[in-house]
């Protein structure tokens, strides 16, 4: 025989209880003064325990009434706080994202996104790795990466969030120097190191006679970056980060040539992981400005 209580046995207690009357109670449950009666009686029989002392003023609570009336109060407290969470007012989403990305966009702009998104989900721990490598998504050695490249890993998640544009700059003091395009031919070069992977402007500057003018090569883009404001030489730059550098003149307009598609990559397993599906969506949102 089933004796054991159910939710419908508390919740007819205690507004038995709290209502005093089988009537006001039944009022209550929007049921019917029998309804009430008949489930109230077939509760206690297969309990086997009176809740109720009846009388003609009412309905008395015994010990037994009293306790379920408890047990109702915690029940109902748990029941508002997994409300409150459920709809987000109290569960946050938490844990880890690490993010690799190259020093330039982090620098240039992703790295005042990210501090935007630590405001909004301070339970969300950032992790980044700067590196111009790809690291493996697979083996979780980052969960998001955001790379400029010709095409994404095709088992990735992938998305498009924009294009990288590029141009040549010059230091304020070298500017003076070069009064029309072919004085570029006259002064010095910063240009990618053998060890970084930018087939693009390699061959750029090669075709326009400017490769064997860089005395000076890095693999990092943000160092070519500082070497141009300190007037090392000319440097092809991503415009997100050197046009509102105020130390840097832009030469001429955008070479369509080394524009680059950005890619905001994850693992397919990871994109509906709410942590990561939250900053996903979120630098989505935050690069149309820049890179639309």
């Amino acid at each position: 025989m089933h004796n054991r209580l159910t939710w419908d046995d508390i919740l007819l207690v205690y507004q038995i209880s709290s209502k005093g009357t089988l009537t006001k109670a039944a009022r209550e449950l929007r049921v019917s003064h029998p309804t009430v009666f008949r489930k109230l009686n077939a509760a206690e029989e297969r309990l086997g325990v009176r809740f109720f002392q009846r009388s003609r003023t009412g309905y008395t609570p015994t010990r037994a009434a009293e306790e379920i009336c408890a047990l109702y109060d915690k029940l109902r407290d748990e029941v508002d706080v997994s409300e409150r969470r459920i709809t987000g007012q109290d569960l946050r989403p938490s844990g880890v994202v690490r993010v690799t990305t190259t020093d330039s966009l982090l620098f240039g702009w992703l790295s005042a996104v990210l501090a935007k998104f630590r405001q909004e989900y301070p339970d969300i721990t950032l992790a980044l790795v700067i590196s111009n490598d790809y690291l493996n998504l697979t083996k979780r050695e980052a969960d998001l990466a955001i790379r400029p490249s010709v095409s994404p890993p095709n088992s990735m998640s992938s998305k498009r969030i924009g294009v990288i544009r590029q141009a040549v700059y010059l230091s304020k003091a070298l500017a003076k120097h070069v009064r029309e395009p072919r004085d570029l031919t006259k002064i010095s070069w910063i240009g990618p190191d053998d060890s970084i992977h930018y087939p693009t402007l390699q061959m750029w500057l090669q075709t326009n006679a400017y490769s064997d003018l860089c005395h000076y090569r890095s693999n990092s883009v943000l160092d070519m970056f500082v070497a141009a404001q300190n007037g090392v030489g000319a440097a092809v730059l991503p415009c997100y980060l050197a046009d509102p550098c105020t130390g840097l003149v832009k030469c001429g307009d955008s070479i369509p040539e080394l524009s680059t598609d950005l890619w905001l990559v994850t693992h397919p397993d990871l994109r509906q992981t709410e942590r990561i599906r939250l900053l996903f969506d979120y630098i989505e949102t935050h690069s149309s400005s820049v890179f639309g």
